[in-house]
């Protein structure tokens, strides 16, 4: 695939301050975004890094991804505070079943990205957006209630959904919380505080298999190119989820969930023009 020239720390000391500034207070704002209904906010962060910081469509992707690797490693242990490992205890088979089919897909994700031409990635990038706004209404919105599937069936579906999502996941560098959560609330019947967990457990090794393929492509260069704007962003969005956190619930869903949305379809639009 053709790709522009990486984005590269460069310029004078000042061009480079304000651009490291303008990473974390982005970074920020996502966090504090997705932190307000439960999420690490990549979906959000994709648009930014290809729209205001110039990254071409896998590099972005790739920035995305490591930045969702560094805010999920974070968010483990202080999510163990809130639901101890004990809790967690007898769905260990949940989460053996997604990442049965979760880290194939994100393998699978990641080679397909990497042999794309740009403008297909583009688009694909663009309708995933708007995929992700659905869910988020649906989601947050709706009622989601479980189904009731026979133990086979719920294991092959289980499968078949951790492919898809891992898939996705890979595509926009995103842990993939916002699809992992229903649907292991849908498929499982747990309750959203235990599925917030057990998504957790799933999207660390999905995002490992993924980074690991992206390390084997050219494109990866854009995190040695790039580290201080990485790690700037990489802060602002680890604060940004925690005050997004500590904020959760204040403004009511009802109100942020369709702004947010409408700003992941805005998003997608422009995405879809950059190819």
């Amino acid at each position: 695939m053709t790709e522009s020239v990486v984005p590269v720390e460069g310029g004078t000391q000042a061009s480079q301050n304000a651009r490291w500034l303008a990473a974390a207070v982005a970074g920020a704002a996502v966090g504090l975004l997705g932190g307000m209904i439960g999420l690490g906010g990549a979906e959000f962060r994709l648009p930014l890094l290809i729209g205001v910081f110039g990254f071409v469509a896998l590099q972005a992707v790739i920035v995305n991804k490591a930045l969702s690797l560094l805010v999920v490693a974070t968010a483990i242990p202080a999510r163990l505070v809130a639901v101890p490992l004990s809790d967690l205890t007898p769905y260990w088979s949940i989460v053996v079943n997604l990442l049965a089919g979760s880290l194939i897909g994100a393998y699978l994700g990641a080679t397909w990205a990497t042999r794309m031409a740009t403008r297909t990635l583009y688009r694909v990038l663009s309708v995933l957006l708007v995929l992700i706004a659905v869910a988020l209404v649906g989601t947050h919105v709706g009622q989601v209630e479980p189904a009731q599937l026979s133990a086979p069936v719920q294991a092959i579906a289980g499968v078949i959904a951790g492919a898809a999502i891992g898939v996705v996941a890979a595509l926009m560098g995103v842990a993939g919380g916002e699809l992992l959560i229903p649907t292991i609330v849908l498929l499982y019947g747990v309750n959203i505080k235990i599925a917030g967990s057990l998504s957790l457990a799933v999207s660390l090794p999905t995002m490992l298999v993924a980074f690991a393929r992206y390390s084997r492509d050219k494109s990866f260069t854009v995190l040695a190119a790039n580290k201080t704007f990485v790690l700037a962003m990489a802060a602002g969005s680890v604060l940004g989820t925690i005050a997004g956190g500590a904020l959760l619930g204040v403004v009511p869903s009802s109100v942020l969930v369709p702004l947010l949305a409408l700003l992941l379809l805005v998003s997608a639009r422009k995405v879809w023009k950059h190819g």
